[in-house]
């Protein structure tokens, strides 16, 4: 499927902010599932490029200015051509092993009701028990917008027992860690042509787990899939915080006002950019 994407994040500050410093991960990887036909990120309409590739294969963008600044506009746009790879990652270049995905966050780290669950699901082979593990959390924690926020612990949403694709990910890799299984966040886009998916209202969240044999596979709790044509995978981490997509800090004490807006739509034919 071919893809258009625009992306755009603008912050405002009142009083404008004395200086800004940023962090991109706005750059989707080539792999196996995805190849990027055109792309491009500007931050107030000036071009920005990846300065490294970090140990995750997350291709990063550094932005700053050290004049004030009342607005920053970040627009990402184009297209990438996707593939349905049954959400098993391949084709990306990664220097970290899979264990460091082992690592647990303050927002990934589970208690007992968690551990609990992580225990009490069964398969006949690994890719079978994250199945079942995915499909347990689905059961356990209800999607709905607005019972958590950003900052809300896996451990927090499932007393809650109630969230969004971030604690859907989250709850997964807290249990996946726990069974001693490599897992990650991941932040893209799902295109939802249908109307049909449950879809944040900017991006996207999912997870992936370390299979043997296998590798990195791909698991959407909330709408029980594995990534399809319709994911554009931007950027993972060990948890969202690290795997957030705009990262900054700016000079004096602005207050912020934020607006985020993304379009996806199905192309017929390739952009020439």
């Amino acid at each position: 499927m071919l893809l258009s994407v625009r992306h755009t994040t603008r912050q405002e500050y009142a009083p404008a902010a004395a200086t800004a410093a940023f962090r991109l991960k706005l750059c989707p990887p080539n792999t196996s599932a995805q190849k990027l036909i055109g792309w491009q990120v500007r931050v107030n309409g000036n071009a920005v490029s990846p300065l490294l590739t970090d140990a995750l294969g997350n291709r990063v963008a550094l932005w700053h200015a050290h004049v004030e600044t009342a607005l920053i506009e970040i627009v990402a746009e184009g297209q990438i051509q996707t593939t349905d790879v049954s959400g098993v990652l391949g084709g990306i270049s990664e220097a970290a092993r899979p264990q460091m995905c082992l690592r647990q966050t303050p927002l990934t780290m589970p208690d007992e009701k968690l551990q609990s669950l992580a225990q009490e699901v069964d398969g006949d082979n690994p890719l079978a028990k994250l199945h079942a593990l995915s499909e347990a959390i689905h059961t356990a924690i209800d999607y709905r917008p607005g019972a958590t926020t950003p900052a809300t612990s896996a451990a927090e949403a499932a007393a809650i027992g109630a969230g969004v694709c971030q604690d859907h990910a989250h709850i997964f890799i807290a249990c996946c860690r726990a069974l001693e299984i490599p897992a990650r966040y991941v932040a893209g886009y799902l295109a939802d042509f249908d109307g049909e998916l449950r879809v944040g209202e900017q991006t996207h969240a999912w997870a992936e787990a370390h299979v043997p044999g296998l590798g990195w596979v791909g698991f959407d709790v909330t709408n029980q899939l594995c990534p399809t044509d319709a994911y554009i995978r931007l950027a993972a981490g060990l948890d969202a915080d690290d795997a957030a997509l705009v990262r900054g800090v700016v000079g004096g004490q602005p207050d912020q006002t934020l607006s985020v807006d993304v379009l996806i739509e199905q192309s017929q034919s390739q952009s020439q950019a």
